[in-house]
């Protein structure tokens, strides 16, 4: 049987046909699928991590107890996993241990461009990368192959174009892999000094018995075609250099780190002219240059963004680009915004009027720093926004913590900020966070997570309630405001901005696009309207300006009445 499957859809196929028992990870587009399909599959336990460090460590210790595992992050999602994942190359495996990773060339949705081939190289674990559905499913099986032939965590590297593209995948039933059997083994599982040093000279010589592996694996794969150009690249970018030179020679590499010196020596030695194709890092470029062998890449490429076949024929055979057409008239540009109903807008329409300078974070909120709301003064990382704020306090003093917050999502909070607000309490910050506590993961697509109530097969669980959370971290005032409730959730900004101590504010109110956020109908502004402009800045996408004055488009409003809220003149209904 055959179907067209996501790359990520195609991932989890691959997963569940190899065995896997156990899959823990943390939302992150262009990952999140993965996890979510695993989820469908009764045969495999699958759960959202608060992290991806808790993440790697659950699949890493399902793969140490004798269970198939794995774990899916996005880019940015290693480095909060880097730790348990450098050890864990040295601790090597029971069962399978496989890290999926999604890079995202062209930020789609991301705060950088970081190449995760670097941590492979650096963590000293093998990495594949497939360039289709069809190889998602087929490199997830060799991976675990490969995983428990060397003893070692092995890492999959997609990028947004193969994770969310669709191509054909065979299907095949799942194989069936016992738990291995477990047993105490403290000087390969216990990562003291002493029997790390050993297990160093492990790692090293698996690495050079996996090149030795590469040289002859179908993972790397030779099209020898017309020699007057010759190819070197993987995942994507063969897709791309294929469609430009579709009679160029070829090596394909499917094992990514290490590399198969042999191989590539001999496809180099066997065209005019070699070409490194790959986007963002010249990961491969460099180590084949080491090998002293003469190639061309980023000399002639970009390092920056994804590529395409055109880009690949103007840049490297000189063709020029279509011819593109433009417009005289001006278009308007059509920037992201927050949702109609957004649970959000409130927050960022007081924190706008009051001026005051907010420490921001990872999450669809981070929109707050578009005009006309305007009310995100930086954004670092997952829950940075607490500790950057207590770092700009204990620089600036008490005075700028009366004018400024920390802003971030319930998430992202539980994710990685409530050990900043513990720092903030220990170390005697005074700040004020804010927690905007929307009842779900938004950004990547409606995700549960531990403050939800339930898991991501939606069965009930236990709930984190925040407020506890917070009092427990040693916050004594903690404030539970609606954020649509403008006077009033002013007036507790104001009271917690006056207090001579670390202070959270909670401001609850339901992702719009949830059933329970209950919005109906939709509002109208009347004759009434005094043309002030106040609802104009709250930056809703369904009130526009006219020239007789504001209006509300009845197709975009889900009646959530902030706009209501705002308008001093009672100008606007709802109905």
């Amino acid at each position: 049987m055959k179907k067209l499957m996501l790359g990520n859809e195609a991932i989890a196929r691959g997963a569940y046909e190899a065995g896997v028992r156990v899959a823990s990870s943390y939302p992150g587009t262009p990952s999140t699928e993965i996890t979510e399909f695993i989820a469908k599959y009764d045969e495999i336990y699958a759960e959202w991590a608060p992290n991806e460090k808790v993440a790697v460590e659950v699949a890493s210790g399902a793969a140490i107890a004798g269970a198939r595992s794995l774990s899916a992050m996005k880019h940015v999602g290693v480095n909060v996993a880097a730790d348990p994942l450098f050890t864990m190359s040295y601790i090597g495996v029971n069962a399978g241990l496989v890290l999926c990773v999604a890079d995202d060339p062209g930020m789609h949705s991301s705060q950088n461009e970081q190449d995760s081939r670097n941590y492979a190289i650096a963590a000293k674990v093998p990495m594949l990368e497939p360039a289709d559905s069809a190889e998602c499913r087929d490199f997830v099986k060799e991976a675990y192959a490969i995983s428990e032939k060397f003893d070692t965590p092995v890492m999959i590297r997609l990028t947004t174009r193969v994770a969310h593209s669709q191509s054909e995948v065979e299907l095949f039933p799942r194989e069936d892999v016992p738990v291995r059997d477990y047993q105490k083994d403290a000087s390969k599982n216990v990562m003291v000094p002493a029997n790390a040093r050993p297990r160093h000279i492990v790692v090293e010589k698996r690495m050079e018995a996996l090149s030795e592996f590469g040289e002859s694996s179908a993972l790397n794969r030779v099209e020898m075609q017309d020699t007057k150009i010759g190819i070197i690249t993987a995942g994507i970018a063969y897709q791309y250099a294929r469609e430009a030179f579709p009679d160029a020679s070829f090596l394909k590499l499917g094992m990514v780190n290490p590399l198969p010196k042999n191989l590539i020596a001999d496809f180099v030695s066997k065209v005019d002219v070699c070409y490194v194709i790959e986007e963002l890092d010249p990961v491969l470029e460099r180590q084949i240059r080491a090998m002293g062998l003469s190639v061309r890449g980023k000399d002639e490429l970009t390092l920056l963004g994804e590529y395409s076949a055109s880009l690949l024929r103007e840049k490297i055979a000189g063709e020029k680009a279509a011819e593109t057409y433009s417009v005289d008239e001006e278009i308007p540009v059509r920037p992201p915004v927050m949702c109609p109903g957004c649970s959000h807008r409130g927050v960022f329409y007081v924190l706008n009027k009051l001026k005051i300078a907010a420490s921001g974070d990872i999450g669809c909120y981070s929109l707050g720093c578009a005009k006309p709301l305007d009310s995100i003064d930086t954004i670092i990382c997952m829950g940075a926004s607490i500790s950057g704020l207590h770092g700009m306090e204990k620089a600036r003093g008490r005075e700028f913590a009366q004018k400024s917050v920390a802003v971030l999502g319930d998430s992202t909070f539980l994710h990685s900020g409530v050990t900043g607000l513990m720092d903030m309490v220990y170390n005697k910050g005074t700040s004020t966070v804010i927690i905007l506590d929307n009842s779900i993961t938004g950004m990547t697509g409606h995700q549960d997570n531990p403050s939800t109530g339930f898991t991501i097969k939606g069965e009930p669980t236990r709930q984190v309630d925040l407020e506890k959370l917070c009092l427990a971290l040693g916050v004594d005032l903690v404030t539970v405001a609606d954020p649509f409730d403008v006077d009033n959730f002013e007036k507790v900004l104001r009271e917690h901005l006056a207090t001579e101590a670390p202070s959270v504010i909670i401001a609850q109110r339901p992702c719009a696009l949830l059933k329970k956020a209950g919005y109906t109908g939709c509002c109208t502004i009347t004759d009434a309207c005094k043309n002030c402009k106040m609802c104009m800045k709250l930056g809703c996408p369904a009130i526009s300006m006219t020239e007789n004055g504001p209006v509300i488009d009845d197709t975009l409003c889900n009646g959530c009445g902030l706009c209501v809220n705002v308008c001093k003149f009672g100008a606007i209904v709802q109905k």
